[in-house]
């Protein structure tokens, strides 16, 4: 899993023991190895206590574990929203369809849900991003207003990333500016519901965005994405749910 080797010195090479699947194991090669120290913890990323090695440093097929095959739920999508018939696509049509008004569906904003949701444990996806001006994505509450105008923030249900116009942001109350090295291409999403931990990585670079700690889950959570308006033509690409191993 591209996303969660992103760490620049590999901490498992700070235990000895480790060493050596580091000089055998392919996709571990590229990890930079140091000298071993006692106080392991002095070099180790921390967020709210939980220690960012069990995602970074790990062959591929473990860390594999925690992706998860998700699609999109029509039934929770906007009418203003065209879905792929796999489920794995969505851009603003710019013409609002005629839909049913279900309880599921949003018809304030431009979200859609995943017809799958997780309860406990640990998942992660991946959303293509590349070529387009604004967007949105993340994890959302089951219980989230879908009829109303609301703030986007954990407290009303909402962890997730936005970008709009080369400015990104974590939406929190205050938002968190976040910097944009270069054009994002793909984000990878990792959630770790026991744990209360939403983390949010730019693929293509390897590199983790933003996490947020301590949050409170007590009812199922969906991964959302909401690709914005379709703005003349200039944000038409569509959002893209993407296989971890793939390859661009």
């Amino acid at each position: 899993m591209k996303a969660v080797k992103s760490c620049l010195v590999c901490l498992t090479s700070y235990c000895h023991t480790h060493l050596e699947p580091h000089q055998r194991v392919s996709g571990l090669k590229r990890h930079q190895l140091v000298e071993p120290m006692d106080r392991l913890e002095d070099r180790m990323c921390k967020i709210h206590n939980y220690q960012i090695l069990e995602l970074f440093c790990q062959t591929e097929q473990r860390v594999q574990q925690y992706e998860v095959e998700v699609t999109l739920d029509p039934d929770t999508a906007h009418p203003h929203l065209i879905l792929s018939d796999d489920g794995k696509q969505v851009h603003d049509g710019d013409v609002v369809k005629e839909l049913p008004d279900n309880t599921k569906r949003f018809t304030r904003y431009l979200n859609d849900l995943t017809r799958q949701s997780f309860s406990s444990g640990r998942f992660y996806f991946e959303v293509q991003v590349k070529d387009r001006t604004t967007w949105a994505l993340g994890v959302t509450r089951e219980s989230v207003n879908r009829k109303d105008v609301i703030t986007f923030t954990p407290e009303n249900g909402f962890w997730f990333l936005h970008f709009k116009e080369d400015t990104l942001s974590f939406k929190g109350n205050p938002a968190v500016c976040l910097p944009v090295r270069a054009e994002l291409q793909k984000v990878g999403v990792f959630v770790d519901y026991d744990a209360g931990l939403v983390s949010f990585y730019d693929v293509e670079a390897r590199a983790h965005i933003y996490s947020a700690t301590g949050c409170t889950f007590s009812e199922p959570l969906y991964p959302f994405l909401n690709p914005c308006l379709h703005d003349g033509g200039r944000n038409s690409t569509p959002l893209i749910i993407s296989p971890v191993n793939q390859t661009d």
